[in-house]
């Protein structure tokens, strides 16, 4: 089974999603999921798991209705405050949810670069395994170090990482993100989404071995039994369509065993989100 471990749907609103700009112009509309299965379909992927793009449980409620409303979402990484003083009674709601999988907060638009350390953020974490929650970690290379000291406080807490941790493909100065990447995996409950390569390339001009660099980096620290395949659609649009994103990690991985390809391109995904 084939399985896009991340995309998002959104009902687009220029307040709540200010994040995307005026120069994003090719996603500032509504993405539903009758606008996603023909695609998925056509480049043979038999389901997704969606993730959330705003930080509300009101976001967490739109993508639960969705996946109860369309078979193929196998999944759902939420928000939810996990500050929260009563986060204890947040997660035993949302435990009630079968699709429900996980939650993610987006610790790249904090200010404090340390967010992950904060006492009532690892409060929240702690309490994520008690219902068998995931956990996405979206950050970017300068909260490597922090995400590592964090997922060594909860080594049996599973953690996957976002779109490599977005190396930064226009500038090609990997040291500081290859560097955080192999320590935080050797941390075997952390997984790596392959995913948002196109999103921090040059939009217009990227080649597909622009990533190879990134890409040989974490399949020799993470291996292929911890990468899995996300197509970040439709954020993915600003740099290319979804054939093109999928075929840029199919070429990567043409070397590899089909056992192996399986692996990354729906398997991993299914047995770390329990799908």
């Amino acid at each position: 089974m084939r399985i896009d471990s991340h995309q998002h749907f959104w009902k687009f609103h220029p307040i709540k999603d200010a994040w995307i700009t005026n120069e994003m112009q090719i996603i500032q509309r509504d993405f539903m999921p009758d606008d996603l299965l023909g695609v998925i379909q056509e480049n043979n992927f038999d389901g997704v798991v969606a993730v959330q793009a705003d930080q509300s449980e009101t976001e967490t409620n739109f993508l639960l209705q969705l996946a109860s409303d369309n078979d193929f979402i196998k999944g759902v990484v939420g928000w939810i405050d996990l500050c929260a003083e009563n986060i204890s009674d947040r997660l035993s709601h949302y435990a009630a949810f079968k699709k429900l999988k996980g939650f993610r907060h987006i610790v790249q638009a904090e200010p404090a670069d340390d967010f992950l350390l904060r006492a009532d953020f690892c409060r929240g974490i702690s309490q994520l395994a008690n219902y068998h929650f995931t956990y996405d970690l979206l950050i970017l290379p300068k909260h490597l170090p922090f995400a590592k000291a964090l997922v060594e406080q909860f080594p049996s807490q599973p953690f996957v990482i976002d779109h490599l941790a977005k190396p930064d493909f226009k500038k090609t100065e990997f040291i500081e993100w290859e560097k955080g990447i192999r320590a935080i995996a050797n941390h075997q409950n952390v997984y790596c989404k392959v995913s948002g390569l196109v999103t921090e390339a040059d939009w217009n001009n990227w080649r597909v071995q622009d990533f190879t660099y990134c890409l040989d980096v974490v399949t020799a620290t993470f291996g292929v039994d911890r990468l899995m395949f996300g197509s970040d659609w439709p954020v993915c649009l600003l740099g290319g369509s979804y054939t093109e994103v999928t075929s840029i990690v199919e070429q990567n991985f043409a070397k590899h065993s089909m056992e192996n390809q399986a692996k990354i391109f729906g398997l991993n995904a299914i047995q770390f989100y329990n799908l």
